[in-house]
Formats: C-alpha cells, structure tokens, sequence
C-alpha cells in the first residue's frame, strides 16, 4: 500500500475540486491520504476538525476495474500541522491528537525544533513537518534527528511547493539543498514523503517521487519505504494509540463460543464436580474413619469433630506419637 499523508485543505477548498484530487490520488497508486488543515499555535482550548469525512471505499463487485479506478476515492484520513516557535504553546496537543487522526508539528526556530525532536510527547505528535522551499532558520544535525527516529517520530519531505509553477529558483534550490541535509542527518532513515498537493496537478506518481529524491542522495529502496512502511507505520501507531489500550493493547470484541464448546465446557465442569464429590466420600469414610475413631478413643479424641469426620494433621502426629509410645512401652515390658 502507498500513503501521502499531506494533501493541503483549507475551508475555501470546494467540494468538487477536492474530490478531484482525491480521484487523481487513487489512479496514481495511492491507497491512503491525509487531508491535512494547518493552524498556528496556540491552539484554542476548543479543537473542532472542519475537515469533511468521507466514507470507506466500496468493496462492491458489481462495477467493473475500469469504473473503480475512475471513481473510487482512497481512505481519508484527516490530519492537523501546528505551526509553533515556542515549546510552551504545546499545551493542548492531547485535545488536537483527540480530534485528529495525525497530528504534526512544523517548528519555526531552532529552540522549536530541539523540542520537536527531544521533549515533545511522541503519543501526541507523530511526524516532524519541514517548510524545505524556505531557508531554515536552523541546522538539521544528525543528533536530535536521530534521537527524533529513535522516538518513534518521523521527518515529512513534501515535494508539492518545489513543483509547483509558482515556485521560484531560490525555492526549488532551497528544497534541494534542505533535502540533501536531512538525508545526512537521518541517513535515509524515517523519512515519510508527501505531496502537501493543493491541487491534481501537484500530484506525482510514486516512481516519480522515487526517482527525484534519488537525484538528491536517497536510495530507491528508502525512497520506497517512505512511501509505504514508514507511513504505514505512523497510521497503524495513531490508530491503536486512540482505540487501544494506552497505546499498547487494541481492544477487540470476543469471539461468541459454538454450541458445541458450550456443552463441552458444561460437561468438563460436570465431571470436575463429581471427581470432587468422590474425593469427599473416600476421605469421610473407610480407613479415615477408623483412625479417626481410634483417635478419638487415644490422645486427641478430645478434638475429633465426628465419628465420619476427616483426621486433621495435628490428629494424625499425635496418633503417631501414642503409637510409638505405645511401641516402647510393651518393648520395655
């Protein structure tokens, strides 16, 4: 499966123009977008996701490959970029990870940036966006990128802005020169590659994708992970982290039991039970009740509780003990 986890949408995005891209999208190859809405931190203490949802695709057999192909959407996925220059404005990023399947952060100065990658909660966030058309007001060393990859979050490289006609030559060298940075700094690795598309013809097919970054110093085979594992990873991560169990354990409904293991399990306990009902009948009477009988009579008579009642330890030591005593006695006469 192929991921572009970054189609741009805003409010003035007609419906029509939307659905075109999606359609776009899905005759490239890809099988899961990402809407994405973008706001600048602080976040207000009430999130509300503008972002329309769309229903699954139709698994129907009734239509033909050809017509599927014109008319199916991919699954849509709905996502939030905070742009923020301050760690302390991050204060309601549980409330947007609530509202939003991906959530993103685009750091705007270096402290921003050591934060993203160091401090912030990888439950929250999942990637790490980067403007790479404008100049970065910081360097991307390969320490905090790669303790940022080690945490579980990802780097976003969006082409759209550096392919798009509007884009100037300072622009596409920017992007060039800030991919080839961020290649060195992660070495290749958890890297995710999207479109931050606004429209169908900023849209790539992945072989291009592939191919362009290569140009720039990443291999095809991380080119094709940044594609499909890695963001498949972020979007298997997010989904347990809402549906699951502390974002370990996702909770599923149990399986209902067959008649048949019904009646098997009501068997077993049967069986278990009447094993038990014979246990308490050997141990009430035969050879139990004669001893207890006998100590009864003998030194612990005085605690027996019946004539059938089972013989404690402390009954059976003392019985013991007035037998050998018993012993040394009649051996001494």
């Amino acid at each position: 499966m192929l991921y572009d986890l970054n189609i741009d949408w805003s409010k003035a995005t007609s419906t029509a123009e939307l659905e075109r891209t999606l359609r776009f999208s899905s005759q490239l190859g890809y099988n899961v977008v990402a809407l994405n809405h973008t706001l600048d931190a602080p976040l207000p203490s009430q999130i509300s996701n503008p972002i329309p949802q769309f229903p699954p695709p139709s698994s129907s057999k009734a239509t033909s490959q050809t017509e599927n192909q014109q008319q199916r959407i991919p699954t849509v996925l709905r996502r939030l970029t905070v742009n923020f220059s301050d760690p302390s404005q991050n204060q309601q990023l549980p409330k947007a990870a609530q509202a939003y399947d991906i959530v993103a952060l685009r750091p705007q100065t270096e402290k921003a940036f050591q934060a993203a990658c160091l401090t912030v909660s990888a439950t929250d966030v999942s990637l790490i966006s980067l403007d790479l058309t404008a100049r970065l007001p910081f360097h991307l060393r390969p320490k905090p990128c790669m303790a940022a990859v080690a945490r579980g979050l990802r780097f976003e490289v969006a082409y759209g802005r550096a392919l798009a006609p509007e884009a100037d030559a300072r622009a596409r060298a920017s992007f060039a020169g800030n991919v080839v940075q961020l290649v060195r700094a992660t070495r290749g690795r958890g890297l995710v590659l999207s479109s931050e598309a606004a429209g169908p013809m900023a849209l790539r097919g992945p072989a291009d994708v592939v191919n362009l970054l290569a140009v720039w110093g990443l291999p095809a085979d991380r080119g094709m992970e940044a594609l499909g594992t890695n963001p498949r990873g972020v979007v298997v991560n997010e989904g347990i982290k809402r549906s699951g169990f502390r974002g370990v354990v996702d909770i599923v409904g149990v399986a209902e039991r067959s008649e048949e293991e019904e009646k098997a399990k009501v068997a077993k306990q049967k069986e278990i039970v009447e094993v038990r009902d014979n246990r308490k009948r050997k141990n009430g009477g035969g050879e139990t009740a004669e001893k207890g009988g006998e100590s009864g009579s003998g030194v612990g008579g005085g605690e027996g509780g019946g004539e059938n009642a089972p013989m404690s330890k402390r009954q059976a030591k003392k019985l013991k003990a007035a037998l050998r005593k018993k012993e040394v006695e009649e051996k001494g006469t």
